[in-house]
């Protein structure tokens, strides 16, 4: 069992990093168990996330607050100037494999860039002004956003992605057997692009405006029936009729589950070239 966090760590080290760049604070985090893959869950409220793996053992996280925060002169006492507070708010605590990542970012908004060994999995969230970048991750990656968007290249393990105001971009280098993935928006395009000979299982929902893209030959089907499901009010009986808007098909066949759903926007799907 390891906990580090890395506003000891600065201290140990004599806050070197901090001095010679203002509003950025860095950090390298050991797993307890190399040998093992680990999680990396990171969560932002104003700010985004960019996650890149590599050949390395240990997490490296540099946290970076946006240009022209906490700046200029103050009005509230004429003839002052603010001493500006360049700091992050960088938190960090590893244990069991599990490295946790936070910023003040509530405060002011700072963005995450962080690296990661290949097999490490990724619990990723971002809540305004910010996007989530993915590239190279072979463990799961679940990313949720609200307002921004979520963008997931060369992945090689199974994908969650959610986001409300954005697109969502994904590419598989390799897609995990067996594993159901969903890729959902609001108000965006969902393009994902598939390795050549994927076969899956897709369902395919556009509820307001937008069309349906492929490369792949898609055999679809809509929903099985319409059903009418008996409700009661009172002594009386009515019947809801709820129609599914979904289209279902399959991809050579078939095979793992996907999901892509937009309420505003197209869905795209690729297959890599």
């Amino acid at each position: 069992m390891k906990i580090l966090t890395v506003l000891a760590f600065l201290l140990a080290a004599g806050s070197q990093v901090g001095a010679q760049e203002a509003g950025v604070d860095r950090t390298t985090v050991p797993f307890s168990d190399p040998s093992k893959p680990g999680w990396v869950k990171a969560h932002t409220i104003n700010g985004g996330i960019t996650v890149k793996g590599y050949e390395g053992k240990d997490v490296v996280i540099e946290a970076r607050l946006r240009p022209g925060h906490d700046e200029g002169r103050s009005d509230r006492y004429p003839g002052m100037r603010r001493l500006p507070n360049r700091t992050t708010g960088l938190s960090v605590e590893e244990e069991g494999n599990v490295v946790v990542v936070k910023t003040e970012s509530w405060r002011a908004p700072a963005d995450l860039v962080i690296q990661v060994p290949f097999n490490t999995s990724l619990e990723l969230g971002c809540v305004n002004d910010g996007d989530i970048v993915v590239d190279q991750a072979r463990g799961e990656v679940e990313a949720q956003n609200v307002n921004g968007s979520i963008t997931l290249t060369k992945i090689g393990g199974s994908a969650l992605a959610n986001t409300t105001n954005g697109e969502v971009v994904v590419s598989f280098a390799r897609l995990e057997p067996g594993k159901a993935m969903s890729f959902v928006t609001l108000n965006g395009n969902v393009d994902v692009t598939l390795p050549r000979g994927t076969k899956a299982n897709v369902t395919l929902r556009i509820d307001n405006d937008g069309d349906v893209y492929s490369d792949f030959e898609i055999a679809t089907r809509k929903a099985s029936a319409a059903r009418a499901e008996p409700a009661e009010r009172g002594k009386e009986g009515r019947y809801v009729l709820k129609v599914d808007r979904s289209v279902y098909g399959t991809i050579n066949g078939g095979g793992q589950d996907l999901t892509l759903k937009t309420f505003n926007g197209d869905i795209l799907i690729r297959e890599a070239k």
